[in-house]
């Protein structure tokens, strides 16, 4: 089945039809509209934390400059350069902007999730989800349309037909695969507490904060998702895509008008894409916050009704999203031997070695194995290993020395 969707079982009516054209419409007007006011938060708070002012002319607080940006570009000219694959050309920013878009159609934007519900509403007497479709492969289409994006970047490198954009892309392409491994291990460990790949699934084993996937995986998958995201999403400290140093303007130098806009849309709509992911795989997607401590019941209600959820929701891709301009702010930038060292050498076996050890729990619970014994083979394997890595790590540093190389 395409979607698991109440409304699409059984025979459609004209009034499915319909629901389902205005979700596919609501989600893409959404997309634009919160791109536009990323950029505007993205450099309004940067200006707050450097002491500036921003955007101020174009609307109240300058919350239309980035329309004004966007009107601006589409009026540009549009520049092809002569030795470029034209028709590779046109198609890579399409490549890299359509995948954001996407994501959305199977993140959960709401809906109820409590005490084993699944997350349907009542619209116009027709019971749905609050998202496009709820397939069984949802967290593997997920990592199939950020591995999609890829394309986009290397193509318009390729296809600019000159040695700058070509490198950028190629060094995109490496930065992009290398974190995938990583985001995939750290991905594997929500999957291991939540046995779904369906995302409402996800949501629904998260239902009180105790239950979000921050805590029962012992945060560590959390942290090792949010370095490898924002190394994907080419943002600070890993922006070395578009490091002018020596890359002029990296994959995008050669694009102009409103083929460079796409490529500057989709930058932002990743983060906020992504910010979403995060929030319905770690921390409970539209599932309130509760509180049962201290003497203190709250079960996280808001007054909006069904829209409860979507509340939460913005709420917390809204902290994600400061998050991600906090680092913009303060962070400096790598350099590249740093980037892949912290990848390949460090993130991926860290994120290895602690799924393994979540595995063992997990068998150790269900199977009731003596967890005085499970736990301390399961550290003590790790720490061997950890201690081989660190050695292999120091020995590979020591005879790239010997040779000349920088390290």
């Amino acid at each position: 089945m395409i979607a698991l969707d109440p409304l699409l079982l059984g025979d459609l009516t004209l009034g499915d039809v319909v629901i389902v054209l205005v979700k596919v419409v609501v989600i893409f007007v959404i997309g634009l509209v919160a791109t536009m006011l990323m950029v505007w938060f993205e450099r309004k708070v940067i200006a707050g934390m450097q002491n500036r002012i921003g955007p101020n002319k174009a609307g109240p607080f300058g919350i239309l400059q980035t329309l004004a940006d966007g009107i601006k570009l589409f009026f540009k000219e549009d520049l092809i350069p002569e030795k470029s694959d034209r028709f590779v050309f046109k198609l890579a920013p399409y490549l890299a902007f359509v995948p954001a878009f996407l994501v959305w159609s199977v993140i959960p934007l709401g809906g109820d999730f409590s005490h084993g519900r699944t997350g349907t509403v009542k619209l116009f007497g027709h019971q749905t989800r609050l998202q496009l479709a709820d397939p069984q492969i949802g967290v593997l289409l997920l990592l199939a349309l950020s591995g999609i994006a890829v394309y986009g970047i290397m193509l318009a490198g390729w296809a600019s037909g000159s040695k700058y954009p070509l490198l950028g892309s190629v060094r995109a392409s490496a930065q992009m695969v290398s974190y995938e491994a990583a985001l995939g291990l750290s991905i594997a460990s929500v999957l291991l507490f939540s046995q779904t790949l369906s995302t409402s699934g996800i949501v629904r084993s998260q239902f009180g904060t105790r239950n979000w996937h921050l805590i029962v995986t012992g945060i560590l998958p959390f942290v090792i998702f949010m370095v490898a995201a924002t190394a994907e999403l080419n943002r600070p400290p890993f922006d070395l895509v578009e490091a002018e140093q020596e890359l002029v303007g990296g994959f995008n130098t050669e694009y102009s008008s409103i083929r460079f806009a796409l490529f500057f849309l989709a930058e932002f709509m990743n983060t906020i894409t992504m910010s979403g992911v995060i929030v319905t795989l770690f921390f409970g997607g539209p599932s309130p916050l509760t509180i049962n401590a201290g003497g203190i019941h709250w079960d996280g209600h808001l007054p909006f009704g069904f829209l409860n959820g979507t509340v939460w929701f913005l709420l917390k891709l809204v902290v994600f999203l400061y998050i991600y301009v906090w680092f913009r702010a303060t962070l400096p930038r790598l350099r590249y031997d740093q980037l892949m060292n912290l990848g390949w050498k460090l993130l991926i076996p860290v994120s290895l070695g602690w799924f393994m050890v979540l595995a063992a729990f997990r068998v150790s619970r269900d199977e009731d194995w003596n967890r005085w014994v499970v736990y301390p083979v399961a550290f003590g394997v790790i720490a061997v290993c950890a201690l081989l890595l660190i050695a292999a790590t120091r020995v590979s540093a020591k005879n790239r020395a010997r040779e000349g190389a920088m390290f």
